[in-house]
């Protein structure tokens, strides 16, 4: 039973860290790290945060979080 859980958990996992790591350019085991912290020091309230941004990352394809083309000046 315990090995389905994690097994379940090890193949969902949303990326919300190496999302953030990527965007700031950093490891994502800083990111883990301080949003493990976080959790201590807030008393669990990260992880309300961090499902949150999991839920938006698993639905982005609803929002529109593709950059525009931006026109240059050679195309002017």
């Amino acid at each position: 039973m315990i090995q389905k859980i994690i097994f379940f958990f090890e193949m969902k996992s949303f990326g919300v860290c190496a999302w953030w790591a990527r965007k700031l350019g950093i490891s994502s085991a800083k990111v883990r790290l301080g949003f493990i912290y976080a959790s201590f020091i807030a008393l669990g309230s990260p992880l309300l945060i961090y499902l949150i941004m999991a839920w938006i990352l698993e639905h982005k394809h609803y929002f529109k979080f593709q950059r525009r083309k931006r026109s240059t000046i050679w195309e002017l």
